[in-house]
């Protein structure tokens, strides 16, 4: 995985830099074989750091609009996880699709506020964390996804041959790197 070294890093981030959670509802748990078991831990640890240097943080909450999906409004699955759960003074954005930027005010919110700089992490990598990305990406902002604080889950192809979540979340980075993002570590990023 090409990866940003310490000195692009530390050069990299302005202030404020937004910490972007993506759909890591409980609804996202235990949907079939994963890559990253300890993605969590490492968007905790974040998380973590974020808070303590009062830096703006932003979770994203897919809301369904189909009634029988478990992120239909006012279901369990539409919670977000312990340990990922906002606090008041942080921004949740609610979205109806995979990118987090259609149909809502995202952008809009980050503009006014002066942030240029955004760090992804969460759920499905090639999905709603790829999608918001590119769309962060096209948009001028300056965007980091954290490698292991990203995971998915097991897929078929179109052919419907099996493909493995780590295979998934691997190509998706590389769609990323260079052209929308750059990609690092969680180790990395918590020493700048």
């Amino acid at each position: 995985m090409g990866t940003m070294d310490r000195t692009d890093m530390m050069t990299s981030f302005v202030s404020p830099t937004a910490l972007i959670l993506i759909d890591m509802q409980k609804g996202m748990a235990n949907r079939g074989p994963r890559n990253n078991p300890d993605a969590e831990i490492r968007m905790a640890e974040l998380l973590a750091r974020w808070r303590e240097r009062d830096q703006p943080i932003v979770h994203v909450r897919h809301l369904s609009l189909s009634t029988d999906s478990p992120f239909w409004p006012g279901q369990p699955g539409a919670e977000f996880q312990d340990g990922l759960t906002p606090l008041e003074t942080e921004h949740v954005v609610n979205k109806h699709v995979t990118d987090a930027f259609a149909q809502s005010s995202l952008e809009r919110w980050l503009h006014q506020r002066g942030i240029r700089s955004l760090v992804f992490v969460g759920v499905s990598t090639q999905m709603s964390v790829e999608a918001s990305v590119r769309t962060a990406g096209c948009l001028g902002f300056r965007c980091t996804v954290v490698a292991d604080a990203c995971y998915t889950y097991d897929r078929p192809d179109l052919d419907g041959r099996p493909r493995s979540a780590d295979d998934l979340h691997r190509v998706a980075l590389a769609n990323l790197q260079g052209e929308y993002a750059q990609v690092c570590l969680s180790r990395d990023l918590m020493a700048t």
